[in-house]
């Protein structure tokens, strides 16, 4: 089995233990730490909490770090200066402070320029589907492949929740697929979204990834490759370039999670808290993009829901990761392991890249509600499957809004 992840690498099918209370793990991506002046807009000021003070500019221009964010960034040994000219590439193990229970995450200003983005994905490296050895509970038959479909530009237009997640990794830079989601804590100025747990934190072998960024309607004229090669980052990213300033994911995820194999993919899902890079005029996620969409926790069960549409960037071949698309099937079951729940499962032809991307169905309401997002698949990229979110995944969430409730 292969993980439909930024690396795409595989993941064989293991037993995945189920921990025994959903304690939650928190990552602070402590402090959307503008590097320059031009940074510090009036969006920096909802991004909350005391590590995430945003930086201000002194009198000469130069920008004055809060003696708060400068402690903490002592704390993790990290230089705020050669942090930006290039110190977050240092990957060893002692310094990647995979125990720690914050991460800083300072905004550097153009890091995610047009090529970066462009290059951000990994070769495949893939095993046999056939091997589902940790299958334990009940698995639907293998669905039929559904056919990828090329969403129609402008993406903002048809899909304007959707969009893409980039981060950095000792492999290099990453690319996963992400949604735009409500938050309870603020109606109609959501800064939430949603996407898989493997697109913050790497599990059990690793730590909390770096740069991580969110680029809504990435693309969103629908360019070839060859035209991007000379856009603008304005063209690449209409709606700006938004940095995570919070990620949490599952201790599952962090416990189980791995880069081969289907461990922990049962709550392989995360929630990152953004604020815009430049400023957005006061502007949150949601009022910059015209929409987020409902987090369903209590969908129905797999074989009660008629349809489920899947939307995600794929990057591995045939595809090149820079369009959007969708799949729609009706979805079967997958189980990892009997202890874990259930998972959603259905035919697309999606590869990596897409890994991430929001699973929406006709919620317990009757309207349309994210109900999972895209996490494993296998070799043959015939199907996907996804968490079904339930008391964990809401967990995620609401820790996550009542973090910024009050800001």
């Amino acid at each position: 089995m292969r993980s439909i992840r930024p690396s795409f690498t595989a993941r064989r099918g293991g037993s995945a233990r189920r921990t025994t209370s959903p304690v939650l793990t928190a990552v602070a991506l402590a402090s959307a730490l503008a590097l320059t002046a031009t940074a510090c807009g009036s969006g920096d000021a909802e991004a909350g909490g005391e590590a995430s003070a945003s930086a201000a500019a002194e009198g000469d221009g130069k920008i004055k770090i809060p003696d708060n964010i400068k402690d903490k960034l002592k704390e993790h040994g990290i230089d705020i200066d050669k942090w930006k000219n290039g110190a977050w590439k240092n990957w060893d193990k002692d310094d990647w402070l995979r125990e720690a229970d914050e991460y800083i995450n300072p905004i550097i200003q153009g890091l995610w320029d047009p090529d970066r983005m462009r290059d951000a994905e990994d070769p495949d490296n893939a095993v046999d589907d056939g091997d589902l050895s940790g299958d334990q509970g009940v698995t639907d038959p293998t669905p039929a492949p559904v056919d990828a479909k090329a969403v129609s530009p402008t993406y903002h237009a048809n899909a304007p929740e959707a969009g893409k997640v980039f981060f950095d990794s000792p492999e290099g830079s990453m690319v996963c697929s992400a949604t735009v989601v409500e938050d309870p804590a603020h109606p109609g100025k959501s800064n939430l979204v949603w996407t898989a747990g493997h697109c913050v934190h790497s599990g059990k072998t690793g730590g909390w990834y770096r740069n991580i960024a969110f680029v809504p309607s990435y693309n969103d004229q629908g360019m070839t490759a060859a035209e991007l090669q000379n856009a603008a980052r304005e063209e690449v990213a209409p709606y700006g370039v938004w940095w995570g300033d919070w990620a949490q994911t599952s201790d599952q995820w962090i416990e189980q999670g791995g880069s081969t194999g289907g461990a922990g993919a049962s709550y392989d899902f995360a929630v990152i808290h953004v604020t815009p890079e430049k400023g957005s005029g006061g502007k949150s996620l949601e009022e910059t993009v015209g929409s987020a969409l409902p987090v369903d926790f209590e969908a129905p069960a797999v074989t009660k829901v008629q349809s489920i549409t899947a939307t995600g960037y794929p990057a591995a071949p045939p595809f090149d990761g820079q369009a959007l698309y969708q799949c729609q099937d009706r979805p079967g079951r997958l189980s990892i392991n009997a202890a874990d729940p259930t998972m959603y499962r259905i035919g697309c032809t999606m590869t990596g890249g897409s890994s991430g991307g929001g699973w929406v169905a006709k919620g317990s309401d009757g309207k349309p509600a994210l109900v999972s997002n895209t996490s494993i698949g296998p070799v043959t990229a015939g199907w996907l499957a996804g968490p079904r979110l339930g008391e964990e995944a809401k967990g995620v969430y609401d820790s996550v809004s009542g973090k910024f409730a009050g800001q």
